[in-house]
């Protein structure tokens, strides 16, 4: 193997992110790397930018801790979920009407986990129920946003929420279905879904620096500082009137306390690395730590309906389309999160890539945010050059 030639390719990395940086598309990123080849595993990480630009400027670093958004819905909601099956407590074409009672309100009776999973339930992709409670609590003059009460109000309106199309007729990514999956992990397991996900997932596979932040009531910061200051910041925010630095940046996982099914959770890009190494072997038999045939069995494409990409909790790449680029193969399954982070484990080719920026934070504008799929590219040209 010529790991000279390999390097030079693997270039277009650094080049791209630095043009990123210097065009104020991010301020920052860290980006692994991992695939086996030729009797090695080739390994590579790029940390380019600043994880903070205000209200102190702080260098990205290897370890900073990343506001992960919508990959909390693989890693931690799916990942319980998926636990919850192999020990029998809950089946994928339960209804979930029958841990949830109240979901069966206007006509959800017939839909099952696996819609939620693939996201063809039929309900509202988004609303954003935080603009409601500041309304609410403006009438009334009560503390609503991160409380108990407010996260209980905001489920209920969920969970009673209408049906936009018939189960499994179309396939519209949203978070209301998993802001349902997380409160049905919570009602089958009894535990909260954070303390769910610390003790069956993280701390089973070493995750050392993943966690949810819970906002505390009083209003103060939600991790200390010593922490805070390897977190990356993330959006100026304008209802919130500060710069997000240690808090959950999605504004209904805000509203309910900085625990949800959808968004929450924080970790490195080293513990994103680690949990899709878990996952991969899982794939192939290697590793129990994540039950195997259910891992195999969430990695497939659920064809609902037939057009639809979506396996269990995971995209797959659509040809032509995917942020994953043109060369992972089809047998690969990825999330994204609105901050700026993705993963994405080809596991046929066995190679992961973990791509962790802040790109909410102190941009010049709100870009198309295209850099995913030429990242994805550089490193798959540059893995695979002969």
């Amino acid at each position: 193997m010529k790991r000279s030639l390999i390097e030079r390719k693997l270039g277009k990395v650094e080049r791209a992110l630095d043009k990123a940086i210097e065009k104020q598309e991010i301020p920052g990123a860290v980006v692994l790397a991992r695939m086996p080849r030729e009797g090695e595993v080739l390994e590579y990480a790029w940390v380019r930018g600043l994880a903070a630009a205000r209200p102190e400027r702080l260098p990205m670093r290897r370890d900073t801790i990343f506001d992960l958004a919508s990959l909390t819905k693989p890693i931690a909601t799916t990942t319980a979920i998926m636990l919850l099956v192999e020990e029998g407590s809950i089946a994928l074409d339960d209804p979930v009407a029958k841990s949830l009672p109240s979901f069966a309100d206007r006509g959800k009776e017939a839909v099952t986990i696996r819609h939620l999973l693939s996201h063809c339930a039929g309900l509202k992709p988004w609303r954003g129920f935080h603009e409601l409670l500041i309304q609410k609590e403006r009438k009334t003059g009560e503390r609503l946003l991160g409380t108990k009460e407010g996260r209980d109000w905001i489920l209920d309106r969920v969970l009673r929420s209408g049906l936009v199309h018939e189960p499994g007729e179309a396939a519209v990514y949203g978070d209301l279905d998993f802001i349902v999956l997380g409160a049905l992990v919570e009602a089958v397991a009894h535990q909260p879904l954070d303390e769910f996900c610390e003790s069956r997932i993280f701390t089973r596979l070493g995750l050392a620096d993943t966690h949810f932040f819970p906002l505390p009531v009083d209003g103060s910061q939600a991790v200390p500082d010593s922490i805070r200051r390897r977190v990356a910041a993330t959006e100026n925010c304008p209802w919130r009137e500060r710069i997000l630095w240690g808090e959950v940046h999605d504004p209904n996982a805000s509203a309910m306390g900085g625990v949800a099914g959808h968004a929450g959770l924080f970790s490195t890009a080293d513990d994103v690395m680690k949990f899709a190494r878990f996952f991969l072997d899982a794939w192939h038999g290697r590793n129990d730590a994540l039950p195997p045939a259910r891992v195999r069995e969430f990695s497939e494409r659920q064809k609902l309906p037939e057009s639809s990409d979506w396996a269990l909790g995971w995209d797959t790449p659509t040809a032509g389309a995917s942020s994953s680029g043109e060369h992972f193969s089809p047998r690969s399954v990825g999330h994204l999160g609105f901050t700026g982070t993705s993963l994405w484990i080809d596991l046929e080719r066995e190679l992961i890539v973990v791509m962790l920026t802040n790109r909410v934070h102190q941009v010049a504008k709100r870009s198309r945010f295209d850099l995913r799929p030429k990242i994805h590219d550089a490193i798959v040209q540059g893995l695979t050059a002969e």
